[in-house]
């Protein structure tokens, strides 16, 4: 692996984002899926509220919302879609500052994913302002 030079000026050991929330990406993404796959309703609204700032966005190939209830909406959407199925984090999260990128897997529970993706999100203040999604792998029609 080849060392990167700092292009801007910091010495090193510099923190880039001094003021900026600690973002522990895993953290981040492991309560983003739990929320998911959440089936409870009040549970599900209540992680929303506090992992999501309240006008947060969603956006995917597939679908898309705006604030709290549409993200509720688009999480019940899913779940009737896919009963009985789960996401499960691949791999490690990654992030710096308020950006966080991890990939994920959607299958029946302790099956294999038959759906796989990457999301981006965009933290404000700890919690959730903006996620895009991007799907990797869809199973082939039948």
């Amino acid at each position: 692996m080849i060392a990167l030079p700092a292009i801007d000026g910091r010495s090193k050991g510099d923190d880039p984002m001094p003021n900026a929330p600690t973002n522990d990406a895993n953290t981040n993404a492991e309560r983003y899926l739990a929320i998911w796959n959440e089936t409870d309703a009040a549970r599900r609204r209540a992680l929303i509220a506090e992992s999501w700032a309240d006008s947060a966005t969603y956006i995917d190939p597939l679908m898309r919302g705006e604030g709290h209830e549409q993200i509720n909406s688009l999480v019940e959407a899913v779940q009737s879609r896919f009963p009985g199925f789960r996401f499960e984090l691949i791999g490690a999260a990654d992030g710096y500052g308020d950006v966080l990128r991890f990939s994920w897997g959607l299958g029946p529970e302790n099956g294999e994913a038959l759906i796989k993706g990457t999301d981006f999100a965009e933290l404000e203040g700890g919690k959730l302002k903006s996620v895009r999604g991007f799907i990797d792998q869809l199973p082939e029609a039948a």
